[in-house]
């Protein structure tokens, strides 16, 4: 294997590192916002921080 082969292979590598670990955080992040919770009025809890009910 040449020296250019194994630098395309390395780059090729490092490139599908790269794009797997920002599709998985891009992943993560839409499935954090879309699992939001609905407001839920529980008798005797605490009132929230925000107002949002």
């Amino acid at each position: 294997m040449t020296g250019a082969t194994q630098r395309r292979l390395a780059i090729a590598a490092a490139l599908a590192v790269l794009v797997a670990f920002v599709g998985a955080n891009l992943h993560l992040v839409t499935v954090a916002v879309r699992s939001q919770p609905d407001c839920a009025i529980v008798e005797g809890a605490p009132m929230p921080a925000s107002q949002n009910c």
